[in-house]
């Protein structure tokens, strides 16, 4: 039998040798120093060895405990050996089904089609709000109370919406895992009603005519660098979302055509999207054109070349300029156009819809619309570009506004 001195005073060999402690447990030295525990015992006629680990991490009484445990499992007929593999199998399953492992897999495959920034903040979502509490589960064992907590963990801190946003993903994250038969059964449906409702807000935008003549020439008046400055103006007349504007890319873009297409990788409906360029339009990517022409994006980030233009540059700008959220924000151009165009009675009220990139649920119609209303969309756009001017220049006083400070 050990003592705590003999293992604590075994010396390498030239070769490997043992130390016997009793009933099959000894201490396996190497020539290079290690201290290996193992038991040898026999399981069906057959003599068969156990690793306990390594001294010191494993003392003598740990090593002692796991014999006992082993030896008892031998009593009952069972194999130890087995008993650990099926352990370490059952260990990988649960880690291999686990929320996260999962989520990742769900978020690869659903998210191929979607918007790049899309992808990303859906993943930063998860990451940040869901991961960290239910990620290291087994997504199978996963109930509704649990998912409750995580959603309620959101709701805390102000994101009703975020909150709402997050069901929805963990509901299609477990709709993925029974489909591809990691689960039976999607918990989320059980909480209908459980979260606070989601207040609708629209961003603000500005709609009154002078208004609109006073902000203008607050922009055109802006004296922050040329990517900003234009970007900026652009928003006016091409009826995108800010982020459609701010990744505009020169392959997407053709001058002579009078044309920028967007592929519908790069839209928020998944669809080719066709803005026809005005005068205006064309006159400020002309202006850009020798500044960031030999890149990739239009508005490339100040950081990098390599990246957009950050989302918060063109709401910064107008705070800078002295608009509130509560006045006017970056997504304001679009409902701008849209309120404007459609008082005007000029056009087709399906050539706006259109232009504003808002989908079709019948495709047959989409396609139709597609072809019918593009060149009167294109009439479109250089007659709001025009009135936009006319606001612009035709005001007798021109207040530039100072930012607040």
């Amino acid at each position: 039998m050990l003592s705590d001195i003999q293992v604590r005073k075994a010396k390498a060999q030239d070769k490997p040798y043992k130390l016997a402690d009793e009933k099959g447990l000894y201490l396996f030295i190497t020539p290079q120093g290690g201290r290996l525990w193992r038991f040898d015992y026999r399981h069906e006629g057959k003599r068969k060895t156990l690793s306990f680990g390594v001294y010191p991490d494993v003392s003598l009484s740990d090593a002692r405990g796991k014999r006992d445990e082993a030896r008892k499992l031998i009593a009952t007929g069972s194999d130890p050996s087995a008993q650990r593999k099926a352990a370490k199998a059952a260990k990988a399953e649960r880690a291999a089904n686990s929320f996260e492992v999962i989520g990742r897999e769900w978020h690869h495959i659903h998210m191929s089609d979607k918007t790049e920034d899309h992808a990303k903040r859906t993943l930063t979502r998860l990451e940040q709000d869901v991961f960290p509490w239910l990620g290291g589960r087994p997504l199978a064992e996963i109930e509704a109370p649990e998912i409750l907590t995580v959603l309620r963990r959101i709701e805390a801190r102000g994101a009703n919406e975020l909150a709402h946003t997050a069901k929805r993903t963990i509901g299609q994250i477990f709709r993925f895992a029974i489909a591809t038969g990691r689960a039976v059964r999607n918990p989320v449906p059980d909480l209908q009603g459980a979260l606070k409702p989601v207040s609708v807000t629209h961003y603000a935008a500005i709609t009154d005519p002078g208004k609109i003549g006073e902000l203008l020439r607050a922009v055109y008046g802006y004296t922050g660098n040329l990517e900003t400055r234009c970007a900026f103006k652009l928003s006016f007349f091409v009826m995108l979302r800010p982020g459609e504007v701010r990744r505009a890319e020169w392959c997407d873009i053709n001058l002579e055509r009078k044309e920028w297409r967007i592929p519908g990788h790069k839209m928020k409906m998944r669809d080719e999207h066709i803005i026809p360029l005005s005068r205006q339009a064309i006159e400020i990517l002309e202006e850009i054109r020798p500044l960031t022409g030999g890149g990739r994006y239009v508005f490339p980030s100040v950081r990098s070349a390599d990246r957009p233009m950050s989302e918060n540059t063109i709401t910064g700008a107008l705070r800078r300029l002295g608009y509130s959220g509560d006045e006017m924000t970056a997504h304001g151009f679009r409902s701008m156009a849209s309120t404007r165009l459609n008082e005007s009675h000029l056009f087709h009220p399906d050539a706006i819809e259109r232009q504003l990139a808002h989908g079709e649920r019948d495709s047959v119609r989409a396609a139709y619309n597609r072809a019918q209303y593009l060149p009167e969309r294109a009439k479109m756009l250089q007659w709001w570009a025009d009135y936009l001017d006319g606001l612009r220049e035709g005001a007798k006083v021109i207040p530039i506004r100072e930012a607040k400070r």
